[in-house]
């Protein structure tokens, strides 16, 4: 059963009239031409609505309890995905997921940020908020592929790391702050798609790559909508206000230098037709291995290094002053 947004209550209701009319089963011409008109209605429906989506509208469909998972792109796009557990330290963080697979016969290391799809899932991943045992799982991870030299491929989708005393004690902050510094200096490809929410320092930690993808519809920013309303406005209707200020859409963030390149996905959202999302990423990801894997770790790190560098640069400051 498809799961519908507020702003989607114009297709649901052409959609139910569909089904009433075809449930009736009646074969006179005239409600066969109603259901066609109806057809012709909802296309159109759907093409103005998803053509014109505010960013808070888009942050909603990043957020579908349908959209396609970490753990359903690597079935998708790999075979003989190897699971890797705990951080050898404190505990196994089902929030974050990682291991070997095989994608275009090339073994690579994937990690990624794991929501769950029914609430007992979700709950069992924390909401894929991780806490500081995750990030250090993925730490383990990313140096044992750079020990065997394989790529590594990330898939960001997270609202932010846990922010509980537990994780708070346990040294989230530092553990985020290791991931971005290690990743800053590995020697093998790394590539990230932002696939649902990349949500602050959470999502980061598992961003510092040489190139950035984004689903059209995905979002990225150092807060949430919500947690930015709160903190500007105190003021819970702001938030399609905040989503449109903090330029979190993949569109924004292309023009920004923050992305590498938007993957389009089909009308409606990813969870519409996850096979040909899924087509589109393992196309973006051939590519940009490909362009990546041939260059000396030296020209990786500085190329990587200028790239990050160069975000949020302004330039003619120097003149100014």
């Amino acid at each position: 059963m498809r799961d519908y947004l507020e702003f989607e209550k114009p297709i649901r209701e052409i959609e139910e009239k569909i089904e009433k009319l075809s449930a009736a089963g009646s074969g006179k011409s005239s409600a066969q031409d109603d259901i066609r008109k109806l057809r012709t209605k909802l296309a159109q429906t759907e093409h103005e609505l998803y053509q014109s989506l505010t960013p808070w509208q888009r942050t909603q469909l990043a957020r579908h309890p349908q959209r396609p998972s970490t753990l359903d792109y690597i079935h998708e796009l790999t075979r003989g995905f190897l699971e890797f557990h705990g951080d050898r330290a404190f505990a196994d963080d089902r929030a974050i997921v990682g291991g070997f697979a095989r994608f275009n016969d090339r073994t690579v290391m994937i990690i990624g940020h794991q929501k769950g799809k029914t609430l007992k899932e979700r709950m069992q991943r924390n909401f894929g908020m991780p806490n500081p045992e995750g990030y250090r799982k993925a730490l383990r991870l990313m140096k044992m592929a750079e020990k065997f030299n394989r790529p590594i491929v990330t898939f960001i989708d997270t609202p932010g790391a846990y922010p509980g005393i537990g994780a708070e004690e346990r040294g989230q902050a530092e553990a985020i702050a290791r991931n971005l510094l290690v990743m800053s200096r590995l020697t093998v490809p790394i590539i990230s798609v932002v696939i649902g929410e990349g949500g602050s320092g959470g999502a980061l930690a598992l961003g510092v790559s040489d190139r950035v993808l984004m689903l059209e519809h995905a979002v990225y920013s150092v807060i949430s909508p919500e947690g930015c309303a709160a903190i500007l406005w105190d003021d819970p209707a702001k938030v399609p206000d905040a989503a449109s200020s903090l330029k979190m859409t993949a569109k924004d963030l292309l023009e920004l230098g923050v992305i590498d390149e938007i993957i389009p996905e089909p009308l409606g959202g990813a969870h519409r037709d996850p096979k040909a999302v899924s087509d589109r990423v393992a196309k973006a990801l051939t590519n940009h291995l490909f362009s990546l894997m041939d260059l000396p770790p030296d020209r990786l790190l500085a190329e990587r290094d200028r790239k990050y560098r160069a975000i949020g640069a302004v330039e003619g400051l120097a003149a100014l002053g």
